[in-house]
């Protein structure tokens, strides 16, 4: 049986906006103790917007990084760890995809996304009932919006279009939901 490792003492090597730099001390269940860095994360929402004729909008943007432009579903960062979800998946939904919804936001899948080194969540809405607004873009956000259908999605996934692991994870199980 593989039980816990128990966290002796923890040092932050650095913090920004996006997620704190720690290097722990830690006790593994042999009793040897050993060193572990890890990123702490406030932890992010990403939603699937679905128009009224089924088509989903897709958020194409450049991510540094990686060095490409990607298509990805709309999703950000909590501005804090107390903030709930549900209020980022909407502040997002608007922001970069320049809807909102009157109704409410079915949860569909949380995702940890890097486990190895970052503790970060992300859960996943579904969004229906949307309402044209207009985006309200961060400063280094440049992002374009277009629909496609759950099947034109999928497609991408095994072309190797999309890749990134939130996308492909939330299109999956949303397309597991509805089929």
């Amino acid at each position: 049986m593989i039980r816990e490792f128990k966290k002796l003492s923890g040092d932050l090597v650095d913090s920004n906006v996006i997620f704190d730099y720690c290097k722990d001390q830690v006790e593994l269940p042999n009793g040897r103790v050993e060193e572990y860095i890890a990123c702490r994360h406030k932890g992010a929402s990403a939603v699937i917007p679905v128009l009224d004729d089924g088509r989903i909008l897709m958020v194409r943007q450049y991510r540094y990084a990686i060095g490409r432009v990607t298509l990805e579903i709309p999703a950000g960062g909590r501005d804090s760890r107390e903030e709930p979800f549900e209020t980022a998946a909407r502040r997002e939904l608007e922001e970069e995809a320049g809807y909102t919804t009157d109704g409410e936001l079915e949860h569909l899948i949380t995702i940890a996304t890097a486990i190895a080194y970052c503790d970060e969540i992300i859960e996943v809405y579904v969004a229906r009932g949307l309402k044209k607004t207009s985006q309200h873009l961060d400063p280094d956000e440049f992002i374009e919006v277009e629909p496609y259908t759950i099947e034109e999605l999928v497609d991408m996934i095994y072309d190797g279009r999309i890749q990134d692991s939130k996308t492909i994870a939330s299109l999956m199980a949303y397309r597991n939901s509805i089929s």
